[in-house]
């Protein structure tokens, strides 16, 4: 029979307590781990998703097909981890490691490879794969390498939520401070240094448990001094990236919560651009704006109040203060940077005029569609001047439901005019936009103008008062000389509203409504290999 002291049962108490602070301590550092790599893991999703609807076409599908790829690898990752038997937390660390920098040149390399090679989208996917992947392996290893601190309930649990509230914390960082303020610019480099935090912490804390500290640490330093050096030179890296995909050269470049504006200047001349999509230049903007504007101005009986959608340039606000009988303009734009852009930058006020400053100018910043939506207003003249329906998202203003709810704000004898794409490079997606006006209870007048810069380019005119063939008529019989114009002439509007027969067979097309978006296919199948 062995006897045991109290001094040696204290001894004991006090060995078990230790170890169990010890072990309490190392799975807090796993789950922080975790939690800051949950974090990681959901915005490298959303930065390399962001950059495939920058440069590859149709950015629903790019986010779609980027985030599902994404979770496949993490799947295959998942799996593979099985097969790591040793030395997890070392092997958990190179992890981290190779994440970080992978993470944090991501937007480095695909801005690079998109102003080198044709070939830049398969380096997005293949990043996508390769992030993916090594996200996969992280919770598996982090489940086996706690397993030896809580029970395993608790660990699948505890392992499981840490990661799920770091992808919450990371979507509210990447949509209210990575994009807004950080830009692809320098995101990646902050969420890669998430993940060499995590090294780092591993490296130092529990270097006790590592077998290869020293090589771990040595590599802590090479991979310091090289994401450091990237994020140092990250906005040349951009620029020059950038810089490749224009033939001009960049003035202005910014990345806002909804899109990207870049400016271009060659020969005096200045070209705005949003996700890579040209919208104007200086050297002809008129040829559209002035369509735009005082075409269907003539068309209305009343000429007091005017709502603008879209048009953060401020070059439709600016025709429209021609007329003194305008009593008030609204303009909705969604996108706050644009239109402090078109307040301040010396290319777009000199297009302008500085019409957003106007005393008769009020200017929201909401969703053109919930505007619509919830308006209690009533308006004699409404101007869409949006993107291009390419996207689900902005396909929705293109809508019958939202040209029902047009309609709707329109007082007695008003009129609505959107911009509706090129009746010759997207004939259906035009015809659909037209279809579709038509089916929410307006009379429909097609018209188009030849832009120098952007080719061929449409309208479609909506009116509550006046048919096809009076709108037509009352055109004609405006004296549009009475207001100073670049380019529009009395005689110029019967181009305008002249139409040969459509470049493709138009039979068959469909209405493009909420439930059934077929706009965008519409666009995105259209000639623009002509463009």
């Amino acid at each position: 029979m062995v006897l045991v002291t109290v001094l040696e049962v204290q001894d004991l108490e006090e060995a078990v307590l230790e170890n169990k602070t010890l072990m309490n301590s190392n799975s807090r550092i796993l789950k922080f781990s975790l939690l800051a790599t949950g974090i990681a893991g959901v915005v490298a999703e959303y930065i390399l998703a962001t950059l495939a609807s920058y440069f590859l076409p149709d950015a629903t599908v790019q986010w779609t097909m980027i985030i599902s790829v994404m979770l496949f690898s993490m799947g295959i990752g998942s799996r593979i981890s099985k097969f790591l038997e040793f030395d997890l937390l070392d092997k958990f660390v190179l992890i981290e490691i190779a994440l970080s920098i992978l993470i944090s040149f991501t937007a480095s390399v695909v801005f690079i490879a998109a102003g080198k090679t044709l070939y830049y989208g398969f380096i997005i996917y293949g990043l996508s794969i390769s992030i993916g992947f090594l996200i996969g392996m992280e919770i598996p290893l982090v489940t086996r390498i706690n397993e030896q601190n809580e029970e395993l309930r608790l660990n699948i649990a505890s392992v499981m939520s840490w990661d799920y509230i770091g992808s919450l914390i990371g979507g509210i960082f990447f949509v209210f401070i990575g994009i807004p303020y950080l830009g692809m610019t320098y995101t990646p480099f902050v969420l890669g240094m998430v993940n060499f935090l995590v090294a780092s912490i591993i490296i130092f804390k529990l270097s006790d448990s590592l077998k290869y500290k020293n090589s771990l640490r040595i590599a802590f330093v090479l991979v310091f001094i090289l994401i450091s050096s990237g994020c140092y030179f990250s906005e040349q890296i951009v620029m020059f990236g950038e810089q490749k995909r224009y033939k001009d050269k960049i003035i202005h470049v910014e990345e806002t919560r909804y899109q990207k504006i870049v400016i271009t200047e060659a020969k005096g001349y200045n070209w705005l651009f949003i996700n890579g999509n040209q919208q104007l230049s200086s050297f002809d903007e008129w040829m559209y704006h002035e369509p735009l504007t005082h075409i269907p101005f003539a068309l209305s009986k009343k000429k007091k109040r005017v709502l603008i959608m879209g048009g953060g340039d401020g070059c439709a606000t600016r025709e429209i203060l021609q007329y003194p009988e305008v009593e008030s303009i609204v303009l909705v734009d969604l996108d706050p940077k644009m239109v402090a852009l078109a307040k301040s930058h010396s290319s777009l006020l000199k297009m302008n005029q500085g019409s957003l400053t106007h005393k008769k100018v009020e200017v929201l910043h909401q969703d053109a569609f919930i505007y619509a939506r919830d308006a209690k207003e009533k308006y004699d003249l409404i101007i869409v001047d949006l993107p291009d329906p390419r996207t689900i998202d902005i396909n929705k203003l293109y809508t019958k439901g939202f040209y029902w709810y047009l309609s709707n704000m329109l007082t007695d004898g008003g009129t609505v005019i959107t911009q509706a794409g090129s009746p010759y490079f997207a004939t259906k997606a035009f015809y659909c936009i037209e279809k579709t006006m038509k089916s929410a209870g307006l009379n429909t007048l097609t018209i188009h103008n030849q832009v120098i810069t952007m080719g061929e380019w449409g309208w479609v005119i909506g009116s509550n008062h006046l048919n096809t063939y009076q709108m037509k008529n009352q055109l004609q019989s405006t004296d549009f000389s009475q207001i100073e114009h670049k380019w529009l002439t009395n005689e110029a509007v019967g181009l305008l509203t002249s139409f040969g027969k459509p470049m493709i067979d138009t039979t068959g097309i469909q209405i493009n409504t909420l439930a059934s978006p077929v706009l965008p296919n519409y666009y995105l199948k259209g000639n623009w290999v002509l463009y």
